[in-house]
């Protein structure tokens, strides 16, 4: 390689290093740190985004973006992604980086008092604060990339797709949404209702538990820690990740799955590869992709019949009792019930992207200032009204019950839907390549899948786009076809 690239993998390397400590203290504050912690952490991510920034912008990075050349397909790739980084971060002066980490760092802290209390007064002005900054992001952003402003933020969390990929895939689920949901009520009704199994459950039982579900889908706690937070997260680095669960006494379903959930995000991170470490290319390929990886996990894989014939006399043996709540057909309709619920985190395949949706046409709103920061709680109360048929009764379970926006992550919503149709395609994929692979699964051996994910996802690293990484693991670019003919098999049939 030339020096001016080598230079450039030196200098991406430590930026790297620095938002791995960022990553580690922010993982902190949500699971360990005491609340009085609050200031003193926002200002230090405040500080750690202020020197990565400076030194994306620093003038040699420009001067060395000029002059390098790239041999090889991966050292290109590289090389690409490093000019894409640059051009993102000059276009955002340092003190604008700094003072959205101060305010994303303040709302989210002030928001869970908030969510806890359903007072939305509370929050609104920390709120406004971060929307005008996530405004001024998105016109600096879209003035650098030729990308409207709401696009320019959904690029830098999954880069190539923007909102007029995304709105036509939404509105025809809309329309399949109106028909199949009243269908899969009445399917539902004419059936036996689950038996739902009895606690309270303890929460060392199911702290150890999820552990060995986590280990037996292929998590290495040497490499991993399991702790707990306000709401379930995957963080850390490739080589110390780090997932939380929620554990509560009356159900156990929420912890178990929610881990299953983080794991399939700490896997895909466990992964990388490890030759590409601390650049571009080694990084995971967007949060599309990465929600594709821990759907695949939950939904696809662990809600199957197959690893449910294993998984229920697991948790038997664990919680004890009637089995029959634990029998694998018990379990299928107890975590495949469809439910019009409020929480997004608690919904099921099929309601869960009108979820998304609500929050994909609020945030453009809130961007294109087009809605209030005010006058959210009531857009909020009239998108759930018109999606699902209902009312959130306080904004505990409306426009409070999510961390993201109060942490400035505008332009994210999008990839939770679009990754849970990646997943169903690449399952589909999985399927047809790996014989065997459901007959694994009922032996609650998910190596065939993981050795594929691994070959075909996680080691691609950001090598390719979404849908050339789509392509190339499954033939084609992402379509709705397969997650439809999934919903349809799971809850029309």
């Amino acid at each position: 390689m030339n020096e001016p690239y080598a230079r450039l993998k030196g200098r991406f390397a430590r930026i790297a290093t620095l938002g791995e400590a960022s990553a580690m203290l922010g993982w902190d504050a949500s699971a360990m740190m005491p609340p009085g912690g609050g200031a003193a952490r926002g200002e230090q991510l405040a500080v750690l985004a202020g020197v990565a920034h400076g030194l994306l912008v620093a003038p040699e990075m420009a001067e060395d973006l000029a002059a390098a050349t790239a041999e090889g397909e991966w050292d290109a790739a590289n090389l690409a992604l490093m000019r894409r980084a640059h051009r993102r971060a000059t276009a955002l002066p340092e003190s604008l980086v700094e003072a959205t980490a101060r305010a994303n760092s303040a709302c989210e802290k002030v928001w869970r008092e908030a969510r806890a209390a359903s007072d939305f007064a509370a929050v609104r002005p920390f709120l406004e604060t971060v929307v005008a900054l996530q405004r001024e992001a998105a016109a600096a952003l879209s003035a650098a990339t030729g990308l409207t402003p709401y696009d320019a933020l959904m690029d830098g969390f999954q880069p190539g797709i923007g909102a007029a990929d995304v709105e036509p895939i939404f509105t025809a689920y809309e329309a399949f949404l109106a028909d199949a949901l009243p269908r899969a009520e009445e399917i539902q009704a004419s059936r036996p209702a689950p038996v739902r199994p009895q606690g309270p459950f303890a929460t060392e039982t199911q702290r150890a538990l999820g552990r060995r579900l986590s280990e037996r889908v292929g998590l290495d706690y040497d490499h991993a820690r399991l702790d707990e937070s306000l709401h379930p997260f995957c963080g850390g680095t490739p080589t110390d990740v780090r997932i939380t669960t929620r554990y509560v006494p009356e159900s156990f379903e929420q912890a178990m799955l929610g881990i299953l959930h983080e794991t399939g995000h700490a896997l895909y991170e466990r992964g990388l590869p490890a030759g590409w470490a601390r650049q571009p290319v080694g990084e995971a390929s967007g949060m599309a992709t990465h929600e594709s990886q821990s759907l695949i996990i939950e939904m696809q894989a662990s809600r199957s019949d197959a690893f449910l014939s294993w998984l229920g006399p697991e948790l038997h043996a664990a919680f004890g009792g009637d089995p029959a709540p634990y029998a694998p057909e018990n379990l299928a309709r107890l975590w495949r019930r469809v439910e019009r619920g409020f929480i997004r985190t608690e919904a099921d395949e099929l309601t869960y992207p009108a979820h998304v949706i609500l929050r994909f046409r609020l945030e453009q709103a809130l961007i294109g200032g087009d809605l209030a920061v005010a006058d959210l709680p009531g857009a909020w109360a009239e998108g759930m009204e018109r999606l699902l048929g209902i009312t959130p009764p306080d904004d505990r379970r409306g426009c409070l019950q999510d961390i993201h926006w109060h942490d400035g992550a505008f332009g994210y919503f999008p990839s939770y839907t679009l990754g849970a149709m990646a997943a169903a395609q690449l399952m589909a994929a999985a399927r047809a390549a790996v014989p065997g692979l459901d007959r694994a699964l009922a032996r609650g051996d998910f190596a065939p899948l993981l050795g594929w994910l691994r070959a075909r996802v996680h080691g691609q690293g950001s090598r390719l786009g979404f849908q050339d990484l789509m392509r190339a693991a499954t033939g084609r670019p992402l379509e709705a076809a397969d997650f439809m003919e999934h919903l349809r098999g799971r809850y029309l049939a």
